[in-house]
C-alpha cells in the first residue's frame, strides 16, 4: 500500500507524470485536488449548468444537466474508488472534466457539430474537453488552459480516434494520445470514470424519463435489472404501491439498482485485480481493461441502455427537440463560417487569421462552449428564426 491507503496500482500524487508547464507543488493540496480546484473553478464547469444531458434546458427545472450529470459521476466514482483503494481525488477531478467540452443540446448538438467539421477533422466531444482545459480556459497570465496534471488529462480523454492520436502524440510526445497508439489501458481511475458514467446517465435517465411522462413504470417491467428491485422495493414497503406513491418507489428502485451496480463493480474488479495482479500503475497499463461489470450484470445494464434508446433516446418527442436542436448548430455553423466577426472577439480573430481549417476550428470550439440557451438566442439573433424555447 502507498500513502493514504492507497494501493500500488493506484495513482500515487507524489508520483504524477506532471503538468505540461511545471509549477511549485501547493502546501495544503495533492496535485489531483489542485486539478479538482481548477476545474471546479473554471467557466467551461459553470456552463454545464445549462448545458443539455437528454432534456434541453427550457424544458424543465429539474431534469439533469450536464452539471449535474458530472456531480452524480464523481459521487459514483469517489464511492467506488474508495472501496477499491484507488485515488478518490483523481476521480473525482475526471469525473468533474470529462463533458466540459460537450456541445449545447446533448449529442444531438455533437453530432450535428460534427457532420459540419467533417471536412476538417471532424468534431470528437472527448478532443473538444481536452482542448478545454489544454487551450480554452483563459485564467493564467503565461499560458492557456488550466495546467492539468497527465493523469487527469489522460482521464479526460476516454476515446480519440487514430488519426487524432497520431497529432497529439506528434504535438505532445509521450503524452496522452500515445496510448491509444499502443493500445494500452489509462489508470484505473479514468476506467472507473467512464463506467461510474454509464452508471449514473442509465439511472438518471429513467427518473428524467418517468419524470417527463415519456417512459411509464409498466413499460420499465420489460428490463430485468429494473423490475427486479422494483419488485423487491415493492415487497418491502407495501405501501409504495399506487399512483400517490410512484416517484417513491421509482426512487427506491433506482437507489437500490444503483447500489447493486455499485457493489458488482467492486466485486467484479476485486476479481479482475486478483487475477492480473497488478503492482504498479504502468502494470494496468499493460493488463486489459479491469474496472468492469460482472458478464451477469453487464448483460443487464446493456439490456437497460437499449430500452432508454429505442423508448427515450428515440422518442418522437425527443427526436422532433433534437431535430430543431441541430438545425441551430447547423445554422450557427453556417452563419459563423460566412460572417466570422459576428463571433466573441477571441473566436473571431483566430477565424479571420487563418485558412478554411483553422476558421472552422474556431467556429467549432465557439460553438461547442454555448449554453444551449446562449445558442438558441445567437441562432435567433443572426437567421431571425426561433426554433427554441
Amino acid at each position: 500500500m502507498l500513502g493514504q491507503g492507497l494501493a500500488h496500482y493506484a495513482c500515487d500524487p507524489a508520483h504524477t507524470r506532471g503538468r505540461r508547464h511545471a509549477e511549485a507543488p501547493a502546501p495544503t493540496r495533492t496535485d489531483y485536488q489542485r486539478d479538482r480546484d481548477r476545474i471546479v473553478h473554471s467557466s467551461a464547469f459553470r456552463r454545464l449548468v445549462y448545458k443539455t444531458q437528454v432534456f434541453l434546458n427550457h424544458e424543465g427545472d429539474l431534469f439533469r444537466t450536464r452539471l449535474t450529470h458530472s456531480l452524480e459521476v464523481a459521487q459514483l466514482g469517489r464511492s467506488i474508488a474508495r472501496s477499491l483503494c484507488i485515488n478518490e481525488d483523481l476521480v473525482e477531478a475526471i469525473s468533474l472534466a470529462h463533458d466540459l467540452g460537450h456541445t449545447p443540446f446533448g449529442h444531438a448538438g455533437q453530432d450535428a457539430l460534427n457532420g459540419c467539421m467533417q471536412a476538417h477533422g471532424g468534431f470528437e466531444h472527448n478532443l473538444q474537453s481536452l482542448r478545454v482545459v489544454d487551450r480554452l480556459e483563459e485564467r493564467y497570465p503565461d499560458y492557456d488552459g488550466i495546467n492539468l496534471t497527465f493523469e487527469t488529462r489522460e482521464g479526460v480523454l476516454k476515446h480519440c480516434s487514430q488519426a487524432n492520436a497520431l497529432r497529439l502524440e506528434a504535438a505532445e510526445p509521450g503524452g496522452v494520445g500515445g496510448r491509444f497508439l499502443r493500445k494500452e489501458q489509462p489508470s484505473l481511475e479514468a476506467q472507473l470514470c467512464n463506467l461510474a458514467d454509464e452508471i449514473a446517465y442509465n439511472a438518471h435517465d429513467i427518473d428524467d424519463g418517468v419524470r417527463s411522462g415519456l417512459i411509464t413504470l409498466d413499460q420499465l417491467a420489460e428490463v430485468a435489472l429494473f423490475e427486479r428491485y422494483r419488485r423487491v422495493a415493492e415487497a418491502e414497503h407495501p405501501h409504495l404501491v399506487g399512483a400517490a406513491m410512484e416517484r417513491r418507489l421509482l426512487y427506491e428502485t433506482i437507489r437500490r439498482m444503483l447500489s447493486a451496480q455499485v457493489y458488482d463493480v467492486i466485486d467484479a474488479t476485486r476479481a479482475a485485480l486478483t487475477d492480473a495482479a497488478p503492482r504498479s500503475v504502468a502494470d494496468v497499463r499493460r493488463a486489459p481493461a479491469l474496472v468492469g461489470f460482472s458478464a451477469p450484470m453487464r448483460a443487464q445494464s446493456s439490456e437497460l441502455k437499449r430500452f432508454l434508446f429505442k423508448n427515450l433516446y428515440r422518442h418522437p418527442q425527443v427526436v422532433e427537440t433534437t431535430g430543431r436542436a441541430q438545425r441551430v448548430v447547423t445554422g450557427l455553423f453556417a452563419a459563423y463560417m460566412a460572417e466570422p466577426g459576428e463571433m466573441k472577439p477571441r473566436f473571431s480573430q483566430q477565424a479571420m487569421a487563418g485558412e478554411p481549417a483553422v476558421r472552422a476550428r474556431a467556429v467549432a470550439d465557439f460553438i461547442a462552449g454555448m449554453t444551449d440557451r446562449f445558442a438558441a438566442r445567437e441562432h435567433e439573433r443572426l437567421t431571425g428564426l426561433r426554433l427554441l424555447g
